[in-house]
């Protein structure tokens, strides 16, 4: 069989860097026989990179139900009718049968959790959707089979997780959440304490060992078989562990993603990796690698805090200082840009962003909008703001507007979303309108369950109806947002992306295409207030007289004196 001996070349170099030239080449041997196993085996991809049509749904398999058929069939009913083709991909949030944490807690990879649906039911979803999965693979399940079988002392097993010693030093672990880092468990062999980052029934993975290694690259290339364009590596930061340091971001992780992507790659070409990180921008940025050999696209952090940030304070500054300092992905990078998720918004990524006043500001008002807040531990007997677990809608929305104002508000946050560099992903729950949530938290006890709602089709189907409700005016408006923004190239993941200073209360980017020639410049008011913007600073940008503004369909001409944006009134300005 013919191997691309450049990517061969460099799985041997990084194998051999993270496990040492014996068992390094041991393990690529392995790897060899395991790409024979499986290329020329998977589905060929639609298209070897993303452009301006990608746009990603994110949903749990769950999150719409019916009598009549299963949650999978469900969901691909309702985006085949109410959707068609104007989203273009699908991340199905963890559909394994797991035990805590909404399925971020896997009990076993690689079947499909029955209350959800199957295989087939996954398979034909992506007959119209190119699908993302998650690969939740730097911790296991309490109750899976492979930590029984390392409780009961199978020796297959027995590296399988990271064992500890709890009186050593962990001081410089760099911790998630405000639990205990080792947790107690009975062995066969007696009492023993396992890693466990972020609980006690999410037993991370030792990837030490050589066996759980090429299990979990199987596990991603069955992935890849079942229909998955997209891998979303959870939590991958945490993945190789070590004493006196921070355990996170090590280079060790960062030769492990590289060499699954070489794999992947050479088993179906287009394959795309996605790490998910939570962390600042830097370390964030830091699996780009070289722009060439990691992930393909890192999760984009900073903008779902600085985006809420700017239509709270009615001041678009930090976005666009924070946009305007991103440095240029490569022709083989982009980010993956979203504003709500089945998490909260993280708030770390702004660190050194915002100031610990302006953070609790937001803080304060996700409480006034019943809200909830996680905090972190760290590590000195003090705890901060690390997660504000609200509704995006709800974040955004004030009591004392009319509705249409906390549409209007809500609509323009999300038109940021689908304009900057990148590639969106929009959470369902914004694409429905939904709300807080607090039957949700009342039940599980959870803070993130207040934007994780699950609901009956019919009941969703008949507000989307319903002239003038709220989800009809989010939903529809949205769609067809989402459908002019698939139909210009200036809004590809890669087309240049220019900061405009024009008012503090405006944020403002031109999307330039070199290979078509397209350029929209955008404009979004995020305050309450009319902003006149200049438009001599518009047409010295944009190099043109007359623009058409996309949204509204109408011709400006930039020579008048100014532009008159309507609180939260977005543009989309294109050469007329």
């Amino acid at each position: 069989m013919n191997f691309n001996k450049e990517k061969m070349n460099k799985i041997i170099n990084n194998l051999e860097f993270v496990y040492g030239e014996e068992k390094g080449r041991r393990i690529f041997e392995s790897v060899q026989h395991l790409i024979e196993s499986y290329k020329g085996k998977t589905k060929p991809k639609s298209k070897q990179w993303v452009d301006e049509k990608d746009v990603m749904l994110i949903t749990y398999g769950d999150t719409i139900k019916s009598e009549e058929k299963n949650p999978l069939q469900t969901l691909n009913s309702f985006l085949k009718e109410r959707v068609g083709d104007t989203i273009n991909s699908v991340h199905i949030l963890p559909f394994y049968p797991f035990t805590s944490d909404d399925g971020f807690s896997v009990q076993d990879y690689l079947k499909v959790n029955p209350e959800v649906g199957n295989w087939e039911d996954v398979h034909e979803l992506s007959e119209q959707f190119d699908l993302m999965f998650d690969a939740v693979i730097n911790h296991i399940s309490s109750k899976s089979d492979w930590f029984l079988n390392y409780l009961e002392g199978d020796p297959d097993y027995q590296d399988y997780f990271v064992e500890a010693d709890p009186d050593e030093d962990y001081s410089s672990i760099v911790r998630p959440r405000a639990l205990p880092l080792l947790t107690k468990v009975e062995h066969a062999q007696g009492t023993k304490y396992v890693w466990t980052t972020f609980s006690e029934d999410q037993i991370d993975l030792n990837y030490e060992s050589e066996k759980l290694f090429m299990e979990v690259l199987d596990i991603l290339v069955q992935y890849v078989k079942h229909g998955a364009r997209y891998l979303r590596l959870d939590a991958i930061g945490f993945l190789w562990k070590r004493l006196n340091t921070s355990s996170i971001h090590l280079e060790e992780t960062h030769r492990i993603v590289q060499v699954m992507r070489d794999v992947l790659e050479e088993i179906s070409p287009g394959t795309i990796i996605i790490t998910e990180t939570n962390v600042p921008h830097k370390d964030n940025i830091s699996y780009f690698g070289d722009g060439t050999n990691e992930a393909h696209m890192v999760y984009q952090f900073p903008l779902p805090p600085l985006t809420l940030n700017a239509f709270m304070s009615g001041n678009a500054k930090h976005l666009s200082e924070w946009a305007d300092s991103l440095e240029p992905t490569s022709d083989h990078t982009t980010f993956f840009n979203f504003l709500a998720s089945h998490d909260g918004i993280g708030l770390r990524p702004v660190e050194g962003i915002l100031t610990e006043e302006e953070v609790q500001k937001m803080v304060d008002q996700v409480k006034d909008n019943h809200g909830y807040v996680s905090y972190k531990d760290n590590g000195d007997g003090t705890q901060s703001p690390y997660e504000l677990n609200v509704n995006y809608l709800s974040a955004l929305s004030k009591p004392e507007d009319e509705t249409d104002q906390n549409v209007a508000r809500f609509l323009a946050a999300q038109m940021i979303l689908l304009s900057v560099k990148g590639v969106p992903g929009i959470y369902i729950h914004s694409l429905l309108g939904s709300l807080n949530d607090q039957e949700g938290v009342d039940e599980t006890g959870r803070y993130r369950s207040i934007n994780r709602e699950k609901l009956n089709r019919d009941r969703l189907e008949s507000e989307l109806d319903e002239d003038g409700s709220l989800r009809s005016m989010i939903f529809d408006t949205y769609l067809n947002r989402i459908e002019k923004r698939t139909q210009e190239s200036a809004f590809h993941p890669n087309a240049e992306q220019e900061v405009l200073f024009l008012d503090d209360r405006v944020f403002s980017v031109i999307r330039s295409n070199e290979k078509s020639g397209e350029t929209i410049t955008v404009l979004v008011n995020v305050s309450d207030q009319q902003v006149d913007v200049d438009t001599e600073a518009v047409q010295k940008a944009v190099g043109v007289e007359n623009v058409h503004d996309l949204i509204t369909e109408s011709t400006i001409s930039l020579q008048s004196s100014n532009i008159e944006l309507a609180p939260y009134q977005v543009m989309w300005l294109k050469e007329a």
